[in-house]
C-alpha cells in the first residue's frame, strides 16, 4: 500500500492544501474560464484548428519544407482571431496560470522532500534563476 493511501498527518495536511486551493478565488476564475471553454464548442473548434494548423506548419518547416507567405499569413490571421476570441483567450491564460500554479507547488514539494524541510524563497528563486539548485529541479546543493 502506498504511503500516501495510509492515513497520515502528511496525506491530511496535504487535503486540506488542496481544500485550499480549490477554494481560492483565483483558482476558482481559472477553473471557470477553462470550464467556460470546454463548454463552447465554437471556441473549442476554433481553438483546435489554430493548434492543428500550428503543428502542420511546424512539421513542414522541421521536414525543411519553404513555408509559403499566404499559408503563414492564414495562420497568423487565424491565431489572432483565437486571441480575440474572450472565451478562447481566457482559457489560454487560465491555462498557463494554473501550470504555473501546479509548477510552483510541485517546486515547493520538491524541494521540501529534497532538503528535509521547507525551502527559504531565496533557495525557490535560485533554483527558478538556474541558481545552486539547478534551475527547476535542484540537484542537492542548497542543504
Amino acid at each position: 500500500m502506498s504511503i500516501l493511501l495510509e492515513k497520515t498527518s502528511i496525506v491530511s495536511k496535504t487535503r486540506k492544501l488542496c481544500a485550499a486551493i480549490a477554494e481560492d478565488a483565483q483558482f476558482l476564475k481559472l477553473h471557470a474560464d477553462v470550464e467556460r471553454f470546454l463548454a463552447d464548442d465554437s471556441a473549442r473548434l476554433q481553438y483546435q484548428s489554430v493548434h492543428e494548423k500550428g503543428e502542420e506548419l511546424h512539421h513542414k518547416q522541421h521536414a525543411g519544407v519553404e513555408l509559403g507567405a499566404a499559408e503563414i499569413k492564414a495562420f497568423e490571421a487565424a491565431r489572432d482571431a483565437l486571441f480575440e476570441n474572450r472565451i478562447a483567450a481566457d482559457f489560454m491564460d487560465a491555462q498557463r496560470k494554473l501550470e504555473s500554479i501546479q509548477k510552483d507547488i510541485d517546486q515547493y514539494v520538491g524541494m521540501t522532500l529534497e532538503l528535509g524541510r521547507v525551502p527559504t524563497v531565496e533557495e525557490i528563486e535560485n533554483a527558478n534563476s538556474g541558481g545552486c539548485c539547478g534551475g527547476g529541479g535542484g540537484t542537492g546543493c542548497c542543504g
